[in-house]
């Protein structure tokens, strides 16, 4: 751990643009590196409301952001995404709008996607063992419980 906590403000917060610079950052992260620096509650404050205001951390767009990377990106369901944005502290109303950089049909067709590829990596010729190995995947992953038993039912004995 570094401690920043005597470093001049401009210095800290020059840094921190540079941080945010670099990818798309919440407030929570920044109070977290502020913090593992060492630096003063009231000197925190100051520091993410100048980086608020200069439009350097925005949770909107970062929550926006964060959906579609791990959509696209990981294959996450929306559960899992939206698990990780409440640890972020990002609230409801934005996840839930954030939530809508989803399309409905993307959504389907990566379940599908994410479905059968986990059927084909089965080995088992057990039909529950499979069922199980496949529900316990995609339920891991962040898709919707009924969703994926939906999907289940298609798989035949």
């Amino acid at each position: 751990m570094v401690d920043k906590s005597n470093y001049d403000i401009k210095n800290l917060i020059e840094q921190l643009k540079s941080y945010c610079a670099i990818q798309e950052r919440c407030s929570n992260d920044i109070v977290t590196k502020m913090k593992s620096w060492r630096i003063t509650n009231k000197n925190q404050n100051k520091i993410l409301e100048i980086l608020i205001q200069e439009d350097f951390i925005n949770d909107k767009r970062y929550s926006k952001s964060f959906c579609r990377g791990k959509f696209r990106i990981k294959k996450w369901g929306k559960i899992k995404i939206v698990n990780e944005l409440k640890r972020k502290n990002i609230n409801s109303t934005t996840i839930i709008s954030s939530l809508n950089e989803i399309s409905d049909m993307d959504y389907s067709k990566e379940l599908d996607t994410q479905f059968n590829k986990k059927k084909q990596s089965i080995n088992t010729l057990n039909y529950y063992e499979k069922k199980k190995k496949i529900a316990n995947y995609l339920i891991g992953k962040g898709y919707e419980s009924n969703l994926v038993w939906e999907k289940l039912r298609e798989l035949k004995e």
